[in-house]
């Protein structure tokens, strides 16, 4: 069956987690792996649908790779080693993070290739990376900027001047892939997003500059640089760790920590939030890996949640996490205010839309315009009604968040598709259940 039925309230817990790799950095890993002339190897790869459709886009392009639970081998072909044959087709399945990604790789591809997703990617805006990727050269067709699309590299991919306004770590990482096969210098002026690729090119010595701005970055990046090996024991994904985070914040009594956990400050928007919010979630064994910055965290429940005018500038670093803020908002002592988010309706499913739903299935009053919502919280909110979740598009934070929101809130919930966990969290039910979670 597709749907799951929560009925019970989680009882109270002390545990200790561990949570599967990052899936931005799986993802970027295999990329750059594949780029090197060298063989590199990972260890705590996310396996998620999201991770294996971009190793099988690697493998269709001629990348050798060996893969099992433990570990996995990517032989690089380097710079422009790819083999492009004749009406290749890639699929991207849900996820944007390879679709945008990978296409800055085939700009010097010499044949046509396709990219194709599934129906929820089939939706989102891809022409903000077809524009500045045409600017190396690269040429385009696709349906008004939406999958499936149709590029064609060039022999010689010239370096751009870019100016990515959104805080679309997607486009800007594109780019920088892109601009790896270029002679010269590319130049990017980026607002502040998340940084694991910056990182990641830092760390192999490519050569990048980044002069650090308030509210933007300029990044150079000089092609043609020979690509070493990258072995990574990769880091376990606050945007997953975020539900179990808040599913502690809003249960009882309740202790957790969660092992071996990437903060980098551009993906831990949630902590700075909830730290608003009046919640202390405790940082321990502090330790930089490859200039990621990781952590043990240790969360316990909170009485008394503040509500928050959220600061515009946390947005980009907590983009994947609003829909557990909102929960978060629910239970607290006041109205609480978030703007600027309409890049959130430019997710898996239009997910400012789909917070304000949940909310008001829950019984909470919200507002929402096309960019903000207003969430007016109950500090004593216990749901009793039967709520049903279900036409998301399969995104898979809908569900997860979902989960929680019956697990801490209380009432009768029947949530569907439970299969869109694999996108990003194949365990995720079963780390539930670990905690105490009642799921039928």
């Amino acid at each position: 069956m597709s749907s799951i039925i929560i009925n019970n309230k989680i009882s109270k817990y002390n545990k200790i987690l561990s949570i599967e790799g990052d899936k931005s950095l799986s993802i970027r890993w295999a990329l750059l792996a594949s780029q090197s002339h060298y063989k590199s190897k990972s260890q705590n790869l996310l396996l998620s649908e999201d991770v294996i459709n971009t190793l099988n886009c690697l493998k269709k392009l001629g990348v050798k790779i060996r893969l099992n639970k433990n570990w996995c081998e990517i032989h690089g072909v380097g710079l422009n080693g790819f083999k492009y044959k004749k009406n290749l087709q890639l699929d991207a399945g849900n996820s944007g993070t390879l679709g945008r990604l990978i296409l800055g790789l085939l700009v010097h591809s010499n044949n046509i290739i396709k990219l194709k997703g599934d129906k929820s990617l089939s939706k989102r805006d891809f022409l903000r990376i077809i524009k500045p990727l045409k600017n190396f050269g690269a040429g385009f067709k696709s349906n008004h900027g939406k999958l499936p699309i149709l590029i064609k590299g060039t022999k010689n991919p010239h370096p751009i001047i870019y100016n990515e306004k959104r805080g679309s770590a997607q486009c800007k990482s594109s780019v920088m892939l892109a601009a790896l096969n270029t002679n010269g210098q590319t130049i990017i002026k980026a607002k502040k997003s998340r940084n694991h690729s910056e990182l990641l090119f830092r760390y192999l010595k490519l050569p990048i500059k980044i002069k650090k701005k308030k509210d933007y970055d300029i990044i150079k990046i000089k092609g043609k640089k020979k690509i070493p090996a990258l072995n990574y024991n990769i880091p376990s994904d606050i945007s997953s760790c975020a539900f179990f985070i808040v599913l502690t914040i809003l249960a009882k009594n309740s202790k957790l920590k969660i092992k071996n956990v990437n903060i980098n400050p551009s993906r831990i928007g949630i902590l700075h939030i909830l730290k608003m919010m009046g919640v202390k979630i405790k940082k321990i064994n502090l330790r930089e890996y490859k200039g990621e910055k990781i952590a043990d965290l240790i969360i316990k429940s909170t009485a008394k949640i503040k509500s928050i005018n959220c600061p515009s500038k946390l947005n980009s670093y907590a983009i994947d996490e609003f829909l557990l803020i909102f929960l978060v908002a629910a239970k607290a002592n006041g109205i609480s205010y978030f703007k600027n988010l309409s890049e959130l309706n430019e997710k898996e499913s239009p997910r400012l839309k789909w917070g304000s739903k949940i909310l008001t299935k829950m019984g909470i009053k919200n507002i929402l315009t096309n960019k903000s919502i207003k969430i007016y919280g109950d500090p004593n909110l216990e749901i009793k009604n039967k709520i049903i979740i279900k036409n998301f598009l399969k995104d898979h934070r809908v569900f997860m968040t979902s989960v929680i929101a019956a697990l801490a809130l209380g009432g009768k919930w029947q949530i569907h598709n439970k299969d869109s966990i694999n996108t990003s969290f194949p365990s995720f039910l079963k780390k539930v259940i670990s905690l105490g979670g009642k799921i039928d």
